[in-house]
């Protein structure tokens, strides 16, 4: 196992975090059940794993009452993280960013895992109906009180981010430290905007889905119905993308696959691994054999080759205001190729990609 710093902060976790989604028989995202739940968790430690990602939604507490019995004396040794936000009854006020959900949250997510404190704890999402500084505030009370070590969001809009942090600097709370975001190689929205507010802000992302489902584990192929059994199979898209446009990354993905004698699922995730700001890459699975291969993911050396092909295949295009940010930025300020001529030695790294003829 490879081991990373968690964000803006000197804890060091596993380049690859158990996720915990499929604990638990209230969700359709794997129905594992305690001993199933025990065997996969001690098996994810003895490959070196020491951080766990769980939510008090998955399963309505389940997941995190499973995780909290198959932990049970090892506890100490672990980094465990959950978050809130999301409903978790027909209460109302049993959802949001609220201080009274938050504050009923981390204590309902305590007793179900078994410890008085909490690792991480996150955010699952931003909440438009709760003034932001009354849930930073809330957020900064956890560690204050000692029942949460550090704080993170899930699902933020860049924007989103960066104001919520500018507010915890700005009124002297602790601050986020980690984000968790989608991200993969037929999901790469964050690059337009997110990945380089977390990189200015230190910010570690954590990367939930990083297969996109399951579609990127190469099970499937065009034209063909999802195997029995799989996750495309049983819950269809779990993340939107297009399919044409994934089977062609998944084309390019199965050749760097062949060429180093490993599943398309570990290039997928060794691909994850390369990129910038990245703390640690969310895996989950249903057997062992599943995990094992994730968790090779650390140890595959993707060449530049590889990178070049991927990079390729998957690239989402540049949006606006991105396309014009470099273009200024890295293409025609001067500044930059005195500061740092590695970067320019075969030429620019960036390329400007505007269409300069005329329809018609």
């Amino acid at each position: 196992m490879k081991y990373r710093r968690l964000g803006n902060s000197g804890v060091i976790v596993s380049e690859v975090a158990l996720g915990t989604m499929q604990f638990g028989q209230k969700m359709n995202m794997g129905n594992l059940d305690q001993k199933q739940t025990d065997e996969l968790v001690g098996f994810a430690l003895d490959q070196g794993i020491n951080f766990i990602d769980t939510a008090d939604v998955y399963s309505q507490g389940e997941s995190e009452e499973f995780v909290g019995n198959a932990i049970k004396g090892k506890r100490e040794e672990l980094v465990v993280a959950t978050k809130c936000r999301l409903p978790m009854s027909d209460n109302f006020n049993r959802s949001g960013a609220t201080r009274l959900n938050i504050m009923r949250g981390v204590e309902s997510s305590l007793k179900r895992l078994k410890t008085d404190y909490l690792d991480l704890y996150q955010l699952h999402g931003w909440d438009s109906n709760t003034p932001l500084e009354e849930t930073v505030r809330a957020m900064d009370d956890l560690v204050r009180q000692g029942k949460v070590r550090y704080i993170g969001f899930s699902n933020y809009l860049s924007w989103q981010g960066a104001t919520a942090i500018s507010l915890q600097e700005r009124l002297g709370l602790n601050r986020f430290v980690t984000a968790q975001m989608y991200y993969s190689l037929v999901g790469r929205g964050l690059e337009s905007d997110f990945q380089s507010m977390a990189e200015y802000h230190n910010l570690g992302i954590l990367v939930w889905s990083p297969l996109a489902g399951g579609f990127l584990s190469g099970k499937y192929e065009r034209g063909k119905p999802a195997p029995k059994g799989t996750r495309f199979g049983e819950n269809g898209n779990f993340v939107p993308f297009d399919k044409e446009y994934g089977y062609g990354v998944l084309d390019a993905a199965r050749k760097v696959a062949d060429r180093h004698g490993v599943s398309v699922a570990r290039v997928s995730l060794a691909w994850l691994l390369s990129r910038p700001a990245i703390s640690a890459v969310i895996i989950a699975g249903r057997k062992k054999e599943h995990l094992a291969d994730n968790v090779g993911a650390v140890d595959l050396e993707l060449t530049a080759q590889d990178l070049d092909e991927l990079d390729k295949a998957s690239d989402p295009g540049t949006p606006y205001p991105q396309w014009m940010v470099k273009q200024l930025d890295v293409a025609e300020d001067p500044r930059p190729k005195v500061l740092y001529p590695e970067r320019y030695a075969d030429g620019s790294p960036w390329t400007d990609r505007r269409d300069y003829g005329w329809d018609g």
